[in-house]
């Protein structure tokens, strides 16, 4: 399993590469793997601003053209002085690969700032799992 340093560091430089020149602000997202493997993304804005693609989505995305299926763990990179939390859309993105107890790291340019389990950010979710007993 990636060290949690290696997965800031890959949030961190995929950071640098998102493209935000709408808000000018950039995240970027590495998710570690129940494999092992690092998968990365950033945020890709559009000048339609509903188009735009969050880091969270684009390392899922990554992780799954990549192979893998489940996550581990995951660091969201994000700058300013405020926890740059995964939003509604991409916390049920995780639920899809990830379990309640899956940790989810907030980080800033110092490093990690908070970690939540995905349970903690959604509560009561909505998963695959309900649509098993069908």
């Amino acid at each position: 399993m990636p060290s949690l340093d290696t997965l800031f560091e890959a949030a961190r430089a995929i950071q640098a590469k998102a493209y935000a020149p709408y808000s000018r602000f950039k995240v970027g997202a590495a998710i570690a793997t129940t494999d092992g493997q690092v998968f990365t993304g950033c945020n890709v804005e559009n000048a339609a601003y509903p188009v735009g693609a969050c880091a969270e989505a684009g390392a899922i995305s990554a992780m799954i053209a990549g192979g893998a299926g489940r996550i581990a763990q995951i660091v969201v990179m994000g700058d300013g002085e405020h926890l740059v939390t995964p939003c509604g859309g991409c916390r049920q993105r995780i639920r899809e690969f990830a379990s309640p107890d899956t940790p989810i790291h907030i980080a800033g340019p110092e490093g990690i700032r908070k970690s939540f389990t995905l349970d903690e950010l959604l509560p009561f979710s909505f998963g695959p799992d309900n649509l098993t007993d069908r």
